[in-house]
Formats: structure tokens, sequence, C-alpha cells
């Protein structure tokens, strides 16, 4: 199964961030945590570089649109096949790179996704 990468995560568990890795967890899906400071949540260990991967399916980003210009390059490196905006991460400059490089944008909630079998 491919993994879902999580930029923005927290170990603040009052984060949606913290909540979504618990919950992709719990049903399986493999997960690596991008944050600004290392910790874990559930199984998960925080990274706080840019490491290079492979077999990204999803990127759920958690930063907003002031925040993101650092990881346009990298996450168009890790050629996720979608990368998920969630709420108050809206960002159309962003989405046209994406979209450039044949990677589909997805403004939704992982939570919700995940919630209804939609992820």
């Amino acid at each position: 199964m491919k993994k879902t990468v999580v930029i923005g995560a927290s170990t603040n568990l009052d984060r949606y961030s913290n909540l979504v890795i618990h919950r992709l967890r719990a049903k399986g899906y493999p997960v690596v945590a991008i944050g600004n400071r290392t910790g874990t949540i559930a199984d998960v260990d925080i990274i706080t570089e840019k490491e290079s991967m492979e077999d990204v399916h999803t990127v759920s980003l958690y930063l907003g649109a002031k925040r993101q210009p650092e990881y346009y390059d990298y996450v168009v490196s890790l050629n996720p096949e979608r990368v998920i905006f969630n709420p108050g991460t809206e960002n159309p400059e962003f989405y046209d790179i994406l979209l450039k490089n044949n990677i589909k944008v997805d403004v939704a909630c992982s939570l919700v996704l995940l919630a209804s079998n939609q992820y």
C-alpha cells in the first residue's frame, strides 16, 4: 500500500493533523509525518527534514498558504497521486503547480474522507 505524507504534523492532540494521523494508522494506512518539531503520533515519528521517498499516494496538507511555498518543489518531487488541501490550506497558486505536474488537487477534509470511506 502506498503511503500518505502529512505535512504540518503536530504532537498537539487538539490539532487536526494529529487526529488524522491516528485515524490513518487505525485504518492501516502507512504514514510519514513531517512537522516543525520531532515527536511521535500514534506509532509514527515526526521528521523535520524533507526526505526523498517513493510510493507516495497522498500528501495531506496542514499548512497555511503562506507557509507552503517552501514545500512546492518537495511535494512535486514526491510525485503523489493527489494532494489534499484541508480546510484553511487553500492555495490556487499551488493548485496550478500541481495540476501542471499531473497531480490531482483535492480541496477537502482528510478526516471527512476517512469517516465516509472516500479516502
